[in-house]
């Protein structure tokens, strides 16, 4: 596919309700625009801030201005989204499949709401279970392209903020799910104040948007010249920056194994042989330790699991991304049955956005 002769004259949203969102369709904004589409912005919320927008970065503020503008096709890093935009659907994922099941035992990374028209995925390991639902369900397309957000992770190391020339001491990244039930973040604080007074780290804090503020604010009170508290809408630096994270079961330690780095977890609820999973505080430090040392057999599991998670490392899933869109928009994926109505679902949809015109 001639990828300029595919997307010129073309018009893509995206659409957002979290900050971390911006990371994830930057790099394929860049495609599009270097292929000679046209982007724009949709803010859905208030966990989302305006003001992350860049300068030549345009908002659409309303449902009306959406479908005056019509665009083509609509991205979303989310699980759902409203099915009266003009133009097809795309799925972009705002994760990994980190194993995190919700209160009825089910996990809902591979659920279909019946929103999308495209599922872009990211690797053999989820691109399989949304490929025998698609032949199933037959009302969207599956396309493994590799995760937008990844274009830059092995790249543009050189004006990384958090990396330092002159601390020599390994760099450990804590980073959190907000869910009270699988945070280590207020099981761990005594844990990170002792790692953190050893001095043998230098500590990077990075949270989930969600956390609990008074967690947030125990954590930024640890701050000084050993451990520094971040607030972000690009973790991709953070992970550069790291030489071992600890985590729980957030899927940002699939991005970082994805450098090929060790992660310590704690209470970790998929855990496997890629992972240090400890279950009780006490042993955080020792098993820190034990990933700082590289054991062969930990990253020979590693480099195993990362062939199935997210094989690309071109830093082109956007561009893969764009021609499976364009495909469908040129082809108005005929093949597909329609979508089911989820009048349920679509009025819940609607009433969050205040837009009841059909």
């Amino acid at each position: 596919m001639d990828l300029t002769k595919s997307t010129q004259g073309k018009r893509y949203l995206m659409y957002i309700s979290q900050n971390y969102s911006y990371a994830i369709l930057r790099p394929l904004q860049k495609q599009i625009r270097a292929h000679g589409g046209e982007v724009k912005w949709f803010l859905e919320g208030s966990e989302v801030n305006p003001e992350f927008l860049a300068s030549d970065e345009q908002q659409l503020h309303s449902i009306d201005e959406i479908r005056a503008w019509s665009p083509h096709a609509t991205f979303a890093p989310a699980n759902i989204l409203p099915t009266f935009f003009p133009g097809k659907k795309v799925a972009v994922f705002h994760g990994f499949d980190a194993g995190k099941l919700n209160s009825r035992g089910k996990n809902d990374h591979f659920t279909i709401r019946g929103c999308f028209d495209l599922y872009c995925t990211q690797g053999p390991n989820t691109t399989g279970p949304f490929a025998e639902q698609a032949k199933e369900m037959g009302f969207f397309r599956v396309r493994e392209t590799g995760w937008t957000m990844l274009d830059t992770l092995f790249s543009n190391y050189e004006a990384n903020p958090y990396i330092s020339s002159t601390d020599h001491r390994p760099t450990l990244l804590v980073c959190s799910t907000f869910s009270k039930r699988l945070s280590l973040a207020p099981r761990l604080v005594e844990t990170v104040k002792a790692l953190r007074d050893s001095g043998n780290y230098r500590i990077l804090v990075q949270f989930h948007p969600k956390m609990a503020d008074d967690i947030v604010a125990q954590y930024k009170a640890m701050q000084n010249d050993t451990l520094t508290f971040v607030e972000t809408d690009n973790v991709i630096p953070l992970l550069q920056a790291a030489d071992v994270m600890l985590c729980d079961t957030s899927s940002i330690l699939l991005m970082f194994l994805l450098l090929r780095r060790p992660v310590v977890t704690f209470n970790n609820q998929a855990p496997g042989p890629h992972l240090l999973n400890v279950t009780e505080a006490q042993d955080v430090a020792a098993a820190i330790d034990h990933a700082l040392s590289r054991p062969a057999s930990l990253m020979q599991e590693i480099e195993a699991f990362c062939e199935q998670l997210h094989p690309y490392q071109d830093g082109c899933s956007s561009e893969r991304v764009l021609a499976a869109t364009n495909d469908l928009i040129d082809s108005d994926g005929k093949e597909l049955k329609r979508k089911p109505l989820n009048l349920i679902r679509q009025f819940k949809m609607r009433k969050k956005l205040g837009y009841w015109r059909f």
